[in-house]
């Protein structure tokens, strides 16, 4: 992994200065622990015996899970002090992140994407009827801040959550209240931190309190973020010396758009935002054996500019005056009641939620005066009742899941100049309800030997679909109701086998099923500017289903080595893939005055992917640690006629590297993150691989170099510090449309109470 991630830097003349100031940074934290004694925190979980996971709906350990696990802990959050959730997945190494704007991160997992990721927050989940299969932003409106940990499940999860878990499941579980052990004794803590970052001009505050007695407990947070246009980095390619650059942008000056010359064409015009997040929990514990909370979340955002879509270029041009998601609102309120019984089943947890998500889309072409104005309303109720039984070695979780979705979509044009309204297309049937219910059981087996444990597991889901057209006047949309009523199957089974205390070995098979949703089969959307395609509705599609065996390896040789790999196939059945589509029985249509090619998602492909992870763990002494990690994905899909196409959403070789020192009251750490090629004939022709914002051989391998340090300057308050892309490199991320942060200063200020 090291060897990779040297042979795809570029050697610069900063490498010199940077290994001498780390070696100094380094030794001086050797000559530090002489005077203070090393507390070492490993970068990943050390003991399979005694670490439990909360993404198997109940407290499980690790080492009785044959899928693959990585648990994001809050000392890590707090230590790599990122900017949003998205980035938080990326730091780990092991989630790729594609970025269409600078307001947006999509989680990326064994080549699965999108609505093909299941999120769940505090146990509801995030997926709604109108995740598309595209890129995803949605993941930033989760405050990393307030996070208690993340955990992600690798490989289908469909047993356990339903619809959307193909690729994997990433299970949020924020923070809770402390409450008071003694009685008539109150307990409040609190956290804040103030941070800057100069690629985005970032100002970040956040503040959290906790009050707790002995039964009742409450946890209020707050987070505001402004974050300016992004800066990347001046250090190009040799042979793009131009990739990336924003040369000019679209500005009205006097009434007329004006293309006009950016003076830093490294500043990435028009892709700053601001965002707030609020949380807070109420928490009631009569007795240790039952709980009550109740949890609410508001998140919004200002608008928030689709950056790579103001590049498009027509006609030689810069396309768009305008193009920009309205604020992001998502708000959610839940219910969650625990208890311990003392019948048949020993533990029970019923939750329920109702969720309040907005979309809005505004674009408005150069020139033109009337912006076209889509918004999305989803309203989504669930209801999860989960029960487990223990007995003798016998493990049992069995529940149900039901989910209602409702989603509004209107759209029309407004004249900037006028305020006149005009009718226009909306991106989705007006009205639409997209339901669902579950009921799943999953169990495990302990052998007498406690070297073998046995996991195995089935799902039945029913969905309900329907569609209504009040203006079917468009030849997109010839139907009046559209309903669909498809039932999915899923299940699991494997087994860990663990021959001696710190080796270990799993082997599974997964399927997994998603639904059609409301976005594949309504949609209409165009695609893309530079090779003009149109995606259309289809109704006729049906659910995909996935079958996925993994293998997998862990092996911890005393305190001083850990490895952990894993490797996997997927077979994809009826994937719903973009493809060339006929609407009246033409290939092509005019729409908005412009001949596009018709795309539609359709069932017409069977897939393959396959891939590796491998990560290991050196403390070559106390307070040391070298930890690397690499992914490999490959996905191909063959059409009905034979032919071979990649998959699309298939990342490229990436990884991190990092040398960690850490004391009681000092750390420092030298990282590297990597990916490599991803040529153009690797990019899928018709998905969502965006070649249009890679370079003509597609998108270059990249290194970043990056060093940050921490001090605690009393046992309240703590100094972070990082330089991050040190050597400057201009990059982009992988289907992204928007260039990564060039050298970037952060400094956070940290207090607790």
């Amino acid at each position: 992994m090291v060897i990779y991630m040297y042979y795809y830097m570029q050697p610069t003349t900063y490498w010199k200065n940077i290994a001498v100031l780390s070696g100094l940074l380094l030794a001086a934290g050797m000559v530090h622990a002489q005077k203070k004694k090393p507390v070492y925190q490993p970068e990943g979980d050390t003991s399979l015996q005694e670490v439990l996971i909360t993404a198997t709906k109940f407290p499980e350990r690790k080492r009785n899970v044959v899928q693959k696990v990585d648990i994001v802990s809050k000392d890590f959050i707090k230590r790599v002090n990122t900017q949003n959730t998205g980035d938080l997945l990326q730091a780990t190494g092991n989630v790729f992140v594609q970025k269409s704007q600078q307001g947006g991160s999509s989680p990326v997992i064994r080549g699965f994407e999108a609505s093909r990721v299941l999120l769940v927050l505090d146990g509801v989940r995030m997926n709604n009827a109108i995740y598309r299969s595209g890129h995803l932003q949605n993941v930033i409106t989760i405050d990393q801040n307030m996070l208690e940990r993340v955990e992600v499940l690798y490989g289908p999860g469909s047993t356990l959550y339903g619809s959307d878990a193909l690729g994997g499941v990433v299970a949020f579980k924020t923070k809770d209240p402390t409450l008071s052990k003694m009685a008539g004794k109150t307990v409040v803590s609190g956290n804040g931190f103030v941070r800057y970052t100069s690629a985005n001009q970032e100002k970040t505050g956040h503040a959290d309190v906790s009050i707790g007695g002995q039964k009742w407990g409450a946890i209020f947070s707050a987070t505001y973020s402004d974050f300016d246009d992004l800066r990347m980095g001046n250090n190009y390619p040799d042979k793009y010396p131009n990739f990336g650059r924003r040369s000019t942008f679209v500005q009205r000056i006097n009434g007329v758009d004006s293309i006009v010359k950016n003076n830093d064409d490294r500043i990435q015009k028009f892709s700053g935002y601001q965002q707030w997040d609020i949380l807070g929990k109420l928490l009631y514990r009569p007795n240790d054996k039952q709980s009550h909370t109740l949890n609410i979340q508001l998140s919004n955002s200002s608008d928030v500019p689709r950056y790579d879509r103001l590049q498009d270029v027509r006609n030689g041009n810069l396309r768009f005056a305008e193009w920009y998601y309205g604020p992001q609102k998502r708000n959610l309120f839940s219910y969650t009641f625990d208890a311990q019984l003392k019948g048949f089943f020993n533990q029970l947890r019923i939750t329920a939620s109702y969720q309040d998500i907005e979309e809005s889309r505004y674009q408005r072409d150069r020139n033109n005066l009337n912006r076209q104005n889509r918004i999305e309303r989803v309203k989504v109720g669930g209801l999860y009742a989960d029960l487990k039984k223990n007995w003798g070695r016998h493990e049992l979780h069995t529940g149900i899941d039901l989910q209602l979705n409702d989603v509004r979509s209107r759209a029309f044009t407004l004249n900037i100049n006028t305020g006149a309204t005009g009718s226009l297309d909306t991106r989705y049937p007006e009205k639409n309800t997209y339901n669902s219910l579950g009921i799943y059981a999953q169990h495990l087996f302990k052998f007498t030997n406690d070297k073998w444990v046995l996991n195995d597991g089935i799902r039945v889901q029913s969905t309900w679909l329907n569609s209504t057209v009040i203006d079917n006047s468009t030849a997109f949309r010839p139907f009046t109701n559209l309903k669909q009523n498809p039932v999915g199957v899923s299940g699991n089974l494997g087994l860990v086998f663990i021959p001696v205390k710190n080796l270990r070995f799993n082997a599974g098979v997964a399927t997994g099923f998603r639904s059609p949703n409301i976005d594949d089969l309504t949609k209409i959307f165009e695609s893309s500017t530079a090779s003009r395609q149109l995606v259309v509705p289809n109704p006729d599609i049906r659910p995909e289903k996935t079958i996925s065996p993994e293998l997998g390896i862990n092996v911890k040789a005393g305190k001083w080595l850990r490895f952990d790999a894993s490797v996997y196939y997927t077979w994809f059945k009826d994937a719903i893939v973009k493809d060339k589509f006929q609407v009246n029985g033409q290939d092509s249509t005019v729409y908005n005055g412009v001949k596009y090619q018709t795309l539609a998602a359709q069932n017409n492909a069977k897939a393959g992917l396959y891939g590796f992870n491998a990560a290991v763990t050196l403390v070559p002494a106390q307070g040391w640690e070298l930890y690397s990690t690499i992914n490999l994905t490959k996905g191909t899909y063959t059409r009905p006629n034979g032919t071979e196409v990649p998959l699309d959403h298939i990342p490229p070789v990436y990884g991190r590297t990092s040398l960690r020192y850490s004391s009681t009251v000092w750390s420092a750490e030298v990282w590297a993150m990597y990916n490599g090629w991803k040529k153009i004939k690797d990019y899928n022709p018709d998905g969502e691989d965006n070649a249009q914002y890679a370079t003509a051989d597609g998108m270059p391998s990249w290194a970043t170099l990056n060093i940050r340090g921490q001090y605690q300057l009393s046992p309240k308050l703590s100094l972070q510090a990082a330089l991050e892309n040190i050597t400057d490199r201009n990059y982009r991320v992988f289907a992204s449309g928007f260039s990564a942060p060039g050298r970037s200063i952060i400094v956070s200020l940290r207090a607790s109470f």
